[in-house]
C-alpha cells in the first residue's frame, strides 16, 4: 500500500472521529493505525493529522459561531415582539376625517400590532362636550381651532402636544347632474331652490362656516328659512345624495369622496383660510407615551400621503 493511500486512510479515520465528537479516542486510534502502517513515519502522521484537525476544528468553530449568531438574532427579535405591552388608544376625531383616518390608523397598527385603536367620530362640538364630561380620550383630532382652543383654555390638553396638521376648504354641492342648474351661492336665493343643507351652527364647524359664508355674501336672511340642519357631515351628504336637499355646504374632501354629488362653487377664500385641523394629546390620557407616538405618526410621510389622497392640504406649520 502506498504512503499516500495509508495517509488517506488515517485522515479519514481522524476526520470521522473528530466530527463525531470523539476527541478522546482519536489519538488512540491514530496510534494503533500508525503502528500497523509502519511505512508512514510519525512525523508525516503528526503533520498531516495536525493539519486535518485544524481544518475540522476551524469548520466546527465557524458552524458554532454562525449558529450562535442566528440564535442571538432570533432571540432579539422574539424579545422585541414579546416585550411590547398591549395598549388601546381612544382617538376622537371630526367626522370629516373618518375615511382618511381609518386608513391612517390601519397603517399605524400594521407597524405596531400591539396597539388597538378605538375611534370616535362625531362633530367637534359634540366631542368637546364629551371630553368635558369625562370621555376616555387619548388624542383629539379637531376640524377647527376654536374647539381645540376651548379645551386648551380649560387645561384639558397635555402641554406641548398640540400641532396643526391639515387644512381644508368648503364647497357648495348639488345632486349629480345638477337638476336645478345652480351655478353659485347667489342662486340659492332663487325660488326654485327649496332646501339647503348646512351643519348645525351650534355644534359643527361646517354650520359655523356656512353662516359665515352666507353673511359675508349678504344672503343669510334671504335663505335662512330654507335651511335643514345636520349634526354631522355624513347627514349633509345623504341629504344631497337622495335629492332631499337641493344644495349643501360641505368640505371639499367630503365632496371628493362622493360620486353622487357635484361641486358648483368654492367657499370664499378668506373663510377657507381659517380652516385648520389641530390635534393634541389629552391631559387625562392614561397612555401618554403611546398617544404621543401616534400623534407623531400623523405627521409622517405615510400618513401625509393618505391625507393628500383624500383631498386634504398639509398644513405649513
Amino acid at each position: 500500500m502506498s504512503v499516500m493511500k495509508k495517509i488517506s486512510l488515517i485522515l479519514g479515520a481522524v476526520f470521522v472521529l473528530s466530527i463525531s465528537g470523539c476527541s478522546t479516542l482519536a489519538p488512540m486510534t491514530i496510534t494503533a493505525i500508525a503502528t500497523q502502517m509502519s511505512t508512514v513515519t510519525s512525523t508525516q502522521l503528526n503533520t498531516v493529522t495536525a493539519t486535518q484537525l485544524n481544518t475540522v476544528t476551524a469548520t466546527q468553530t465557524n458552524l458554532v459561531t454562525t449558529t450562535a449568531i442566528a440564535t442571538t438574532t432570533t432571540t432579539t427579535t422574539q424579545i422585541a415582539t414579546t416585550t411590547a405591552v398591549p395598549v388601546t388608544l381612544n382617538i376622537s376625531a371630526a367626522a370629516t376625517l373618518t375615511n382618511a383616518l381609518n386608513e391612517v390608523n390601519a397603517l399605524y397598527t400594521q407597524s405596531k400590532p400591539w396597539v388597538t385603536i378605538t375611534p370616535n367620530y362625531a362633530s367637534v362640538g359634540t366631542i368637546q362636550a364629551q371630553i368635558e364630561n369625562g370621555l376616555s380620550c387619548d388624542v383629539f383630532f379637531s376640524a377647527d381651532s376654536q374647539h381645540m382652543d376651548n379645551l386648551q383654555n380649560e387645561n384639558l390638553l397635555l402641554a406641548g402636544t398640540r400641532i396643526n396638521l391639515l387644512n381644508n376648504t368648503t364647497v357648495l354641492i348639488v345632486p349629480k347632474g345638477n337638476p336645478l342648474g345652480i351655478t353659485g351661492f347667489n342662486d340659492l336665493t332663487l325660488s326654485k331652490v327649496k332646501i339647503i343643507g348646512i351643519g348645525d351652527p351650534k355644534s359643527t364647524v361646517l354650520g359655523a362656516l356656512a353662516q359665515q359664508t352666507f353673511t359675508e355674501l349678504g344672503i343669510l336672511s334671504a335663505i335662512q328659512s330654507k335651511f335643514v340642519l345636520a349634526s354631522v357631515v355624513t347627514q349633509l351628504m345623504q341629504y344631497v345624495d337622495s335629492g332631499n336637499a337641493d344644495a349643501a355646504i360641505v368640505f371639499s374632501t367630503d365632496a371628493l369622496a362622493d360620486s353622487n354629488v357635484m361641486v358648483v362653487a368654492a367657499g370664499p377664500a378668506d373663510v377657507n383660510a381659517t380652516i385648520s385641523y389641530p390635534a393634541a394629546v389629552l391631559k387625562a390620557s392614561k397612555n401618554v407615551t403611546a398617544a404621543q407616538d401616534y400623534l407623531n405618526f400623523l405627521s409622517s410621510v405615510q400618513a401625509k400621503a393618505v391625507f393628500v389622497k383624500y383631498g386634504f392640504v398639509i398644513a405649513s406649520k
